[in-house]
């Protein structure tokens, strides 16, 4: 069956393509795909949201599966745990800098780099598209949504600086582009997860 050249189908199978062949194994750190990912969500993550639930929800998979990819990294010295400054019964994780080394060899860098030439305006509306798609798909499965903070209805910009309305707190420069789990769209429903 032939399809058309701009069939929705055809565009759904090549966003699941690309992301399998952008996490192809490359032999880099010995690590899977699913450990990479989660080294990657540690990164990108604000402190609230590194927690193993938020990870979890980020994975869309279970908090034992989530758990196992987490204590696989940290026996690795690649993740390091530390208690919640608010909360004595959660934790939170940040990568060590062996971590952020082995970060540097990222496969997704080779799609981060054809990426990078496409055009800005090209980027920016790629990005747009692909934030609202997976707002509304998460709606949808009703699953977490994640996102930044300059994507969100709850944040308030000012300046370089901004404030959380759902975490009612002022938020630095470095944090807005951070994922948040508390992350609502534009256009969202309003729901919100807990993590942790």
């Amino acid at each position: 069956m032939q399809h058309p050249p701009c069939s929705i189908d055809r565009i759904a199978e090549l966003l699941v393509h690309i992301g399998r062949a952008s996490r192809a194994d490359t032999g880099q750190a010995d690590l899977t795909g699913a450990q990479w990912a989660c080294l990657r969500f540690f990164a990108r993550a604000n402190p609230s949201t590194r927690t193993p639930s938020a990870f979890a929800g980020f994975q869309a998979t279970t908090r034992g599966t989530a758990s196992q990819i987490i204590k696989s990294l940290e026996k690795r010295g690649l993740l390091a745990r530390f208690k919640s400054a608010t909360d004595g019964r959660s934790v939170r994780f940040d990568l060590t800098k062996q971590g952020d080394a082995v970060l540097c060899n990222d496969p997704l860098g080779d799609l981060n780099g054809l990426l990078a030439r496409l055009e800005r305006s090209e980027r920016e509306a790629f990005l747009a598209t692909l934030s609202r798609l997976s707002t509304s798909l998460a709606e949808l499965k009703n699953i977490p949504a994640f996102g930044t903070c300059a994507d969100c209805s709850h944040f308030t910009p000012s300046g370089d600086h901004g404030f959380c309305g759902c975490m009612a707190a002022a938020l630095g420069a470095g944090d807005i582009n951070k994922l948040c789990a508390s992350f609502r769209g534009q256009h969202s429903q309003g729901q919100t997860h807990d993590t942790d």
